[in-house]
Protein backbone atom coordinates (compact mmCIF):
# COMPACT_ATOMS: atom_id res chain seq x y z
CA UNK A 1 0.00 0.00 0.00
CA UNK A 2 2.95 2.49 0.96
CA UNK A 3 4.67 1.60 -2.81
CA UNK A 4 0.63 2.47 -4.07
CA UNK A 5 0.32 5.48 -2.07
CA UNK A 6 3.67 7.08 -3.23
CA UNK A 7 2.68 6.85 -6.33
CA UNK A 8 -1.08 8.00 -6.31
CA UNK A 9 -0.23 11.08 -4.52
CA UNK A 10 3.26 11.58 -6.80
CA UNK A 11 0.86 11.02 -9.79
CA UNK A 12 -2.10 13.63 -8.17
CA UNK A 13 -0.98 15.63 -5.90
CA UNK A 14 3.17 16.24 -6.96
CA UNK A 15 3.05 19.83 -5.11
CA UNK A 16 2.28 18.05 -1.64
CA UNK A 17 6.24 18.23 -0.95
CA UNK A 18 6.27 22.26 -1.72
CA UNK A 19 3.24 23.27 0.57
CA UNK A 20 2.52 23.74 4.09
CA UNK A 21 0.14 20.75 5.05
CA UNK A 22 -2.28 20.53 8.09
CA UNK A 23 -3.83 16.84 8.48
CA UNK A 24 -7.48 15.87 10.15
CA UNK A 25 -6.40 13.34 12.70
CA UNK A 26 -8.92 12.36 14.73
CA UNK A 27 -6.98 9.24 16.12
CA UNK A 28 -9.14 6.03 14.29
CA UNK A 29 -6.96 3.72 12.10
CA UNK A 30 -7.75 5.74 8.82
CA UNK A 31 -6.10 8.96 9.60
CA UNK A 32 -3.38 7.34 12.19
CA UNK A 33 -2.74 5.52 8.64
CA UNK A 34 -2.43 8.57 6.85
CA UNK A 35 -0.26 10.19 9.09
CA UNK A 36 2.18 7.22 8.96
CA UNK A 37 2.25 7.22 4.64
CA UNK A 38 2.70 10.76 5.17
CA UNK A 39 5.72 10.72 7.03
CA UNK A 40 7.49 8.00 5.44
CA UNK A 41 6.69 9.94 2.49
CA UNK A 42 9.10 12.64 3.97
CA UNK A 43 5.94 14.99 4.54
CA UNK A 44 5.76 16.90 8.20
CA UNK A 45 1.83 18.05 8.41
CA UNK A 46 0.72 19.46 11.26
CA UNK A 47 -1.91 17.94 13.34
CA UNK A 48 -5.66 18.83 13.70
CA UNK A 49 -8.16 17.54 15.91
CA UNK A 50 -11.58 18.19 16.97
CA UNK A 51 -12.75 17.44 20.32
CA UNK A 52 -16.58 17.27 19.59
CA UNK A 53 -17.63 16.39 23.31
CA UNK A 54 -19.91 13.70 21.94
CA UNK A 55 -18.77 10.74 24.23
CA UNK A 56 -17.55 12.82 27.67
CA UNK A 57 -14.29 11.42 29.12
CA UNK A 58 -13.64 9.27 26.33
CA UNK A 59 -13.36 12.34 23.73
CA UNK A 60 -10.95 14.04 26.38
CA UNK A 61 -8.83 11.18 26.23
CA UNK A 62 -8.49 10.88 22.24
CA UNK A 63 -7.45 14.70 22.90
CA UNK A 64 -5.22 14.11 25.30
CA UNK A 65 -3.70 10.77 22.96
CA UNK A 66 -3.14 12.95 20.22
CA UNK A 67 -0.89 15.74 21.47
CA UNK A 68 0.71 13.49 23.15
CA UNK A 69 1.32 11.62 19.85
CA UNK A 70 2.03 14.77 18.16
CA UNK A 71 4.76 15.61 20.44
CA UNK A 72 6.54 12.11 20.17
CA UNK A 73 6.44 12.79 16.43
CA UNK A 74 7.51 16.15 16.70
CA UNK A 75 4.45 17.61 14.88
CA UNK A 76 2.49 20.95 15.66
CA UNK A 77 -0.82 20.11 16.85
CA UNK A 78 -3.85 22.05 16.86
CA UNK A 79 -6.51 20.93 19.66
CA UNK A 80 -9.93 22.91 19.43
CA UNK A 81 -13.49 21.70 21.61
CA UNK A 82 -16.68 21.88 19.80
CA UNK A 83 -20.32 22.50 22.16
CA UNK A 84 -22.12 20.16 19.50
CA UNK A 85 -24.94 19.43 20.56
CA UNK A 86 -25.71 23.24 21.21
CA UNK A 87 -24.52 24.13 17.54
CA UNK A 88 -27.11 21.61 16.45
CA UNK A 89 -30.07 22.50 18.10
CA UNK A 90 -29.37 25.89 17.70
CA UNK A 91 -29.09 25.85 13.54
CA UNK A 92 -31.70 22.51 13.45
CA UNK A 93 -29.09 20.31 12.03
CA UNK A 94 -28.29 16.89 12.80
CA UNK A 95 -25.63 15.70 15.05
CA UNK A 96 -23.92 14.96 12.27
CA UNK A 97 -23.96 17.60 9.88
CA UNK A 98 -22.90 20.37 12.72
CA UNK A 99 -19.59 18.24 13.10
CA UNK A 100 -18.86 18.60 9.80
CA UNK A 101 -20.04 22.39 9.51
CA UNK A 102 -17.69 22.82 12.80
CA UNK A 103 -15.01 20.93 11.49
CA UNK A 104 -14.54 22.85 8.15
CA UNK A 105 -15.22 25.86 9.43
CA UNK A 106 -12.63 25.62 11.58
CA UNK A 107 -10.26 24.27 8.82
CA UNK A 108 -10.55 27.16 6.86
CA UNK A 109 -9.89 29.79 9.74
CA UNK A 110 -6.53 27.66 10.73
CA UNK A 111 -5.45 27.96 7.15
CA UNK A 112 -6.11 31.66 7.38
CA UNK A 113 -4.82 31.61 10.42
CA UNK A 114 -1.18 29.63 9.95
CA UNK A 115 -0.91 29.67 6.31
CA UNK A 116 -1.65 25.80 5.38
CA UNK A 117 -1.97 25.59 1.82
CA UNK A 118 -3.63 22.28 2.11
CA UNK A 119 -5.91 20.37 4.48
CA UNK A 120 -5.33 16.41 4.55
CA UNK A 121 -8.68 14.21 5.34
CA UNK A 122 -8.48 10.35 5.77
CA UNK A 123 -11.69 9.72 3.41
CA UNK A 124 -11.37 6.55 1.96
CA UNK A 125 -12.98 4.34 -0.74
CA UNK A 126 -15.54 3.27 1.44
CA UNK A 127 -16.83 6.42 2.84
CA UNK A 128 -17.03 7.77 -0.95
CA UNK A 129 -19.18 4.04 -1.31
CA UNK A 130 -21.36 5.15 1.51
CA UNK A 131 -22.02 8.59 0.09
CA UNK A 132 -23.15 7.58 -2.78
CA UNK A 133 -25.37 5.13 -1.39
CA UNK A 134 -27.01 7.79 0.79
CA UNK A 135 -27.32 10.09 -1.74
CA UNK A 136 -29.25 7.63 -4.03
CA UNK A 137 -31.60 6.90 -1.48
CA UNK A 138 -32.42 10.71 -1.37
CA UNK A 139 -32.38 11.21 -4.72
CA UNK A 140 -29.43 12.83 -5.59
CA UNK A 141 -28.98 13.89 -9.09
CA UNK A 142 -25.65 12.70 -10.71
CA UNK A 143 -23.60 15.00 -9.04
CA UNK A 144 -23.95 13.73 -5.73
CA UNK A 145 -23.50 10.09 -7.06
CA UNK A 146 -20.33 11.09 -7.66
CA UNK A 147 -19.20 10.27 -4.23
CA UNK A 148 -16.73 12.71 -2.30
CA UNK A 149 -14.37 14.69 -4.74
CA UNK A 150 -10.06 14.15 -3.89
CA UNK A 151 -10.09 18.01 -4.39
CA UNK A 152 -12.48 20.57 -3.26
CA UNK A 153 -10.98 23.69 -2.65
CA UNK A 154 -8.10 23.47 -0.03
CA UNK A 155 -9.44 19.79 0.75
CA UNK A 156 -7.00 16.88 -0.19
CA UNK A 157 -7.99 13.24 0.12
CA UNK A 158 -4.88 11.26 -0.96
CA UNK A 159 -6.43 7.89 0.88
CA UNK A 160 -9.69 8.01 -2.05
CA UNK A 161 -8.20 4.91 -4.21
CA UNK A 162 -7.57 2.65 -1.10
CA UNK A 163 -10.43 0.37 0.66
CA UNK A 164 -10.89 0.26 4.44
CA UNK A 165 -9.97 -3.46 4.72
CA UNK A 166 -6.44 -2.43 3.03
CA UNK A 167 -5.36 0.53 5.38
CA UNK A 168 -6.81 -1.54 8.19
CA UNK A 169 -4.64 -4.15 7.08
CA UNK A 170 -1.45 -1.57 6.64
CA UNK A 171 -2.27 -0.35 10.21
CA UNK A 172 -1.97 -4.05 11.68
CA UNK A 173 1.11 -5.08 9.50
CA UNK A 174 3.24 -1.63 10.35
CA UNK A 175 1.87 -1.61 14.28
CA UNK A 176 0.28 1.36 14.11
CA UNK A 177 -2.03 2.62 16.96
CA UNK A 178 -4.98 4.06 16.81
CA UNK A 179 -8.30 4.74 18.77
CA UNK A 180 -10.99 3.02 18.75
CA UNK A 181 -14.91 4.77 18.04
CA UNK A 182 -17.32 2.75 20.06
CA UNK A 183 -20.44 5.05 18.47
CA UNK A 184 -18.76 3.74 14.65
CA UNK A 185 -20.09 0.26 15.69
CA UNK A 186 -23.69 1.29 16.37
CA UNK A 187 -25.81 1.01 13.33
CA UNK A 188 -27.87 3.96 14.86
CA UNK A 189 -27.11 6.15 12.06
CA UNK A 190 -27.47 5.58 8.67
CA UNK A 191 -24.45 5.60 7.41
CA UNK A 192 -23.54 3.01 10.10
CA UNK A 193 -25.47 0.80 8.89
CA UNK A 194 -24.80 0.58 5.24
CA UNK A 195 -21.18 0.22 6.31
CA UNK A 196 -21.65 -2.69 8.85
CA UNK A 197 -24.85 -3.92 7.03
CA UNK A 198 -25.53 -3.50 3.66
CA UNK A 199 -21.96 -2.85 1.98
CA UNK A 200 -20.19 -6.01 3.24
CA UNK A 201 -23.22 -7.66 1.88
CA UNK A 202 -23.26 -6.24 -1.49
CA UNK A 203 -19.45 -6.81 -1.37
CA UNK A 204 -19.68 -10.50 -0.67
CA UNK A 205 -21.11 -10.97 -4.32
CA UNK A 206 -17.87 -10.24 -5.98
CA UNK A 207 -14.71 -9.87 -5.15
CA UNK A 208 -14.09 -7.03 -7.76
CA UNK A 209 -16.62 -4.90 -6.53
CA UNK A 210 -13.90 -2.09 -5.13
CA UNK A 211 -12.84 -1.78 -8.56
CA UNK A 212 -15.69 -1.57 -10.29
CA UNK A 213 -17.08 1.04 -8.15
CA UNK A 214 -13.89 3.16 -8.65
CA UNK A 215 -14.88 2.74 -12.42
CA UNK A 216 -18.37 3.49 -12.02
CA UNK A 217 -17.46 6.78 -10.23
CA UNK A 218 -15.04 7.74 -12.85
CA UNK A 219 -17.28 7.03 -15.86
CA UNK A 220 -20.08 9.13 -13.63
CA UNK A 221 -17.54 11.84 -13.34
CA UNK A 222 -17.01 12.10 -17.16
CA UNK A 223 -20.06 12.33 -17.78
CA UNK A 224 -20.94 14.68 -15.38
CA UNK A 225 -18.39 16.89 -16.98
CA UNK A 226 -19.55 16.56 -20.22
CA UNK A 227 -23.10 17.88 -19.01
CA UNK A 228 -21.31 20.64 -17.55
CA UNK A 229 -19.51 21.90 -20.45
CA UNK A 230 -22.93 21.70 -22.25
CA UNK A 231 -24.84 24.29 -19.31
CA UNK A 232 -21.57 26.39 -19.75
CA UNK A 233 -22.25 26.71 -23.28
CA UNK A 234 -25.45 27.62 -22.41
CA UNK A 235 -24.83 30.23 -20.29
CA UNK A 236 -21.82 31.64 -23.05
CA UNK A 237 -24.96 32.05 -25.67
CA UNK A 238 -27.73 32.84 -23.45
CA UNK A 239 -27.16 34.86 -20.47
CA UNK A 240 -26.57 38.02 -22.17
CA UNK A 241 -25.75 40.95 -19.44
CA UNK A 242 -27.93 42.71 -18.71
CA UNK A 243 -27.72 46.07 -16.31
CA UNK A 244 -25.69 44.27 -12.70
CA UNK A 245 -27.41 40.52 -14.19
CA UNK A 246 -28.49 38.64 -17.19
CA UNK A 247 -30.92 38.34 -19.53
CA UNK A 248 -31.88 34.67 -20.69
CA UNK A 249 -34.36 34.09 -23.04
CA UNK A 250 -37.25 32.16 -22.76
CA UNK A 251 -37.73 30.47 -26.27
CA UNK A 252 -33.87 29.28 -25.55
CA UNK A 253 -35.02 27.21 -22.49
CA UNK A 254 -38.16 25.77 -23.80
CA UNK A 255 -36.53 24.36 -26.71
CA UNK A 256 -33.73 22.06 -24.48
CA UNK A 257 -33.82 18.58 -23.57
CA UNK A 258 -34.29 18.07 -20.16
CA UNK A 259 -35.15 21.44 -19.48
CA UNK A 260 -36.04 20.04 -15.65
CA UNK A 261 -31.96 19.43 -15.51
CA UNK A 262 -30.75 22.68 -17.10
CA UNK A 263 -33.15 25.12 -14.69
CA UNK A 264 -31.81 23.23 -11.80
CA UNK A 265 -27.97 23.16 -13.28
CA UNK A 266 -28.60 27.40 -14.17
CA UNK A 267 -30.40 28.66 -11.50
CA UNK A 268 -29.76 26.62 -8.21
CA UNK A 269 -26.23 28.26 -7.94
CA UNK A 270 -28.20 31.56 -7.72
CA UNK A 271 -29.98 29.97 -4.46
CA UNK A 272 -33.20 28.94 -6.56
CA UNK A 273 -33.80 25.40 -6.11
CA UNK A 274 -37.42 24.90 -6.38
CA UNK A 275 -38.35 23.39 -9.72
CA UNK A 276 -41.67 23.59 -9.74
CA UNK A 277 -41.33 27.64 -9.39
CA UNK A 278 -38.64 27.74 -12.07
CA UNK A 279 -41.03 26.36 -14.50
CA UNK A 280 -44.25 27.77 -13.69
CA UNK A 281 -42.14 31.49 -14.12
CA UNK A 282 -41.57 30.28 -17.66
CA UNK A 283 -45.39 30.67 -18.32
CA UNK A 284 -45.88 33.51 -16.01
CA UNK A 285 -47.24 36.76 -17.27
CA UNK A 286 -44.49 39.86 -17.25
CA UNK A 287 -43.53 41.25 -13.92
CA UNK A 288 -43.60 38.02 -11.86
CA UNK A 289 -40.75 37.20 -9.58
CA UNK A 290 -38.88 34.30 -7.54
CA UNK A 291 -36.24 35.60 -4.80
CA UNK A 292 -33.82 33.73 -3.18
CA UNK A 293 -31.41 35.19 -0.41
CA UNK A 294 -29.00 36.44 -2.70
CA UNK A 295 -30.68 36.83 -6.08
CA UNK A 296 -33.84 37.43 -7.94
CA UNK A 297 -35.40 35.87 -10.93
CA UNK A 298 -38.08 38.35 -13.02
CA UNK A 299 -40.01 37.37 -16.44
CA UNK A 300 -39.98 40.16 -18.72
CA UNK A 301 -41.95 39.39 -21.72
CA UNK A 302 -39.84 37.05 -23.96
CA UNK A 303 -36.69 36.88 -21.26
CA UNK A 304 -36.20 35.97 -17.46
CA UNK A 305 -33.64 38.42 -16.08
CA UNK A 306 -31.63 37.21 -13.34
CA UNK A 307 -30.15 40.31 -10.85
CA UNK A 308 -28.92 40.80 -7.21
CA UNK A 309 -31.56 41.27 -4.54
CA UNK A 310 -32.30 44.99 -3.91
CA UNK A 311 -28.85 46.14 -1.69
CA UNK A 312 -30.78 48.78 0.22
CA UNK A 313 -30.21 51.65 -2.09
CA UNK A 314 -31.49 55.16 -0.83
CA UNK A 315 -34.51 56.38 -1.95
CA UNK A 316 -34.05 59.97 -2.67
CA UNK A 317 -31.38 61.84 -2.84
CA UNK A 318 -31.52 66.32 -2.58
CA UNK A 319 -29.96 69.07 -4.83
CA UNK A 320 -29.03 72.71 -3.85
CA UNK A 321 -29.34 75.51 -6.23
CA UNK A 322 -25.33 76.09 -5.51
CA UNK A 323 -24.36 72.11 -6.60
CA UNK A 324 -22.28 72.26 -9.63
CA UNK A 325 -22.23 68.14 -9.98
CA UNK A 326 -22.83 65.32 -8.11
CA UNK A 327 -21.55 62.07 -8.31
CA UNK A 328 -24.65 59.70 -6.68
CA UNK A 329 -26.52 57.96 -7.55
CA UNK A 330 -25.77 58.81 -10.84
CA UNK A 331 -23.29 61.57 -12.15
CA UNK A 332 -25.52 64.73 -12.81
CA UNK A 333 -23.27 68.46 -13.80
CA UNK A 334 -25.26 71.70 -13.69
CA UNK A 335 -23.81 74.64 -15.38
CA UNK A 336 -25.47 78.25 -15.68
CA UNK A 337 -25.83 78.85 -19.71
CA UNK A 338 -25.88 82.47 -20.85
CA UNK A 339 -27.81 81.65 -24.28
CA UNK A 340 -30.42 79.38 -25.25
CA UNK A 341 -28.94 76.37 -27.36
CA UNK A 342 -29.84 73.32 -28.63
CA UNK A 343 -29.12 69.99 -26.58
CA UNK A 344 -28.73 66.57 -26.62
CA UNK A 345 -30.04 63.13 -25.06
CA UNK A 346 -27.66 63.28 -22.62
CA UNK A 347 -28.45 67.22 -21.38
CA UNK A 348 -31.41 69.29 -20.30
CA UNK A 349 -31.86 73.16 -20.13
CA UNK A 350 -33.80 74.34 -17.44
CA UNK A 351 -35.76 77.40 -16.54
CA UNK A 352 -34.38 77.86 -12.99
CA UNK A 353 -36.97 80.22 -12.19
CA UNK A 354 -39.86 77.37 -12.59
CA UNK A 355 -37.52 75.04 -10.10
CA UNK A 356 -38.33 74.80 -6.28
CA UNK A 357 -35.07 73.97 -4.42
CA UNK A 358 -33.85 71.52 -3.32
CA UNK A 359 -34.48 69.46 -6.22
CA UNK A 360 -35.05 65.89 -5.65
CA UNK A 361 -33.41 62.27 -7.58
CA UNK A 362 -35.86 59.43 -6.84
CA UNK A 363 -37.18 56.62 -8.10
CA UNK A 364 -41.08 56.19 -9.42
CA UNK A 365 -44.39 55.92 -7.68
CA UNK A 366 -47.53 54.08 -9.29
CA UNK A 367 -49.13 58.18 -8.94
CA UNK A 368 -46.74 59.61 -10.88
CA UNK A 369 -47.33 61.19 -13.86
CA UNK A 370 -45.77 64.28 -16.33
CA UNK A 371 -46.05 66.59 -19.09
CA UNK A 372 -43.70 64.78 -21.65
CA UNK A 373 -41.68 67.37 -24.23
CA UNK A 374 -43.30 66.87 -27.50
CA UNK A 375 -46.57 65.75 -26.54
CA UNK A 376 -50.09 67.03 -25.25
CA UNK A 377 -51.19 67.21 -21.97
CA UNK A 378 -50.19 64.29 -19.05
CA UNK A 379 -49.32 61.14 -19.15
CA UNK A 380 -49.18 58.27 -16.25
CA UNK A 381 -45.05 57.57 -15.90
CA UNK A 382 -46.71 54.12 -15.64
CA UNK A 383 -48.04 54.77 -19.22
CA UNK A 384 -44.72 55.84 -20.87
CA UNK A 385 -42.84 52.94 -19.12
CA UNK A 386 -45.16 50.61 -20.66
CA UNK A 387 -45.19 52.57 -24.05
CA UNK A 388 -41.80 52.55 -24.45
CA UNK A 389 -41.36 48.74 -23.26
CA UNK A 390 -39.32 49.16 -19.84
CA UNK A 391 -38.48 46.27 -17.99
CA UNK A 392 -39.49 45.67 -14.45
CA UNK A 393 -35.65 46.35 -14.23
CA UNK A 394 -35.09 49.30 -15.98
CA UNK A 395 -38.31 50.83 -14.35
CA UNK A 396 -37.02 50.27 -10.87
CA UNK A 397 -33.43 51.77 -12.07
CA UNK A 398 -34.51 54.63 -13.72
CA UNK A 399 -34.61 57.94 -11.75
CA UNK A 400 -36.18 60.86 -12.12
CA UNK A 401 -34.86 64.52 -11.55
CA UNK A 402 -37.84 65.99 -9.54
CA UNK A 403 -39.29 69.64 -8.27
CA UNK A 404 -41.36 69.66 -5.27
CA UNK A 405 -43.64 66.92 -6.36
CA UNK A 406 -43.69 67.74 -10.31
CA UNK A 407 -40.88 65.47 -12.40
CA UNK A 408 -38.43 67.53 -14.33
CA UNK A 409 -36.97 64.92 -15.96
CA UNK A 410 -37.23 61.07 -16.34
CA UNK A 411 -33.31 61.47 -16.53
CA UNK A 412 -31.67 60.55 -19.88
CA UNK A 413 -34.82 59.84 -21.38
CA UNK A 414 -38.12 62.43 -21.63
CA UNK A 415 -38.33 66.37 -20.19
CA UNK A 416 -41.45 67.72 -18.71
CA UNK A 417 -41.90 70.41 -21.11
CA UNK A 418 -43.31 72.68 -18.14
CA UNK A 419 -39.70 73.22 -17.06
CA UNK A 420 -37.61 73.72 -20.19
CA UNK A 421 -35.81 76.86 -21.18
CA UNK A 422 -36.46 78.80 -24.63
CA UNK A 423 -35.14 81.38 -26.40
CA UNK A 424 -36.39 84.19 -24.03
CA UNK A 425 -35.41 82.49 -20.94
CA UNK A 426 -33.63 84.62 -18.45
CA UNK A 427 -31.98 82.37 -16.00
CA UNK A 428 -31.06 79.04 -18.03
CA UNK A 429 -29.98 76.11 -16.06
CA UNK A 430 -28.10 72.88 -17.81
CA UNK A 431 -27.97 69.59 -16.41
CA UNK A 432 -26.45 67.08 -17.93
CA UNK A 433 -26.57 63.38 -17.44
CA UNK A 434 -23.03 61.31 -18.12
CA UNK A 435 -23.39 57.87 -18.01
Amino acid sequence: MFQKFQEHWAENFPTLKDQKLLLALSGGVDSCTLLDLCLKSGLVPAIAHCNFKLRGATSDADAVWIKNLAHEKGLKCHIQEFETKTYATLNKVSIQMAARDLRYDWFVTLCEQKGYDLVLVAHHADDAIETFMINAMRGSGLKGLLGIPERRGKICRPLLPFSRAAIKEYAEENKIEWREDDSNAKTDYLRNALRHEVIPAWKSRDSKFDLQFQDTLRYLGQAQAVLEDAVDDFKRNYFISFKEGFKIPVKALEKLTSVDYYLHALFAPFGFKHLADLKQLLHSQSGKQLFSNTHRLIKDRAHLLLTFSDGGESDSYTINAENSRIDSPLKLIFTQEKAFKNGDSNSILLDKSKLKFPLTIRKWEQSDYFYPNGLKGKKKLSKYFKDEKYSLLDKESQWLLCSDEDIVWVIGKRADQRFLAHAFTEHIWQVRYDD
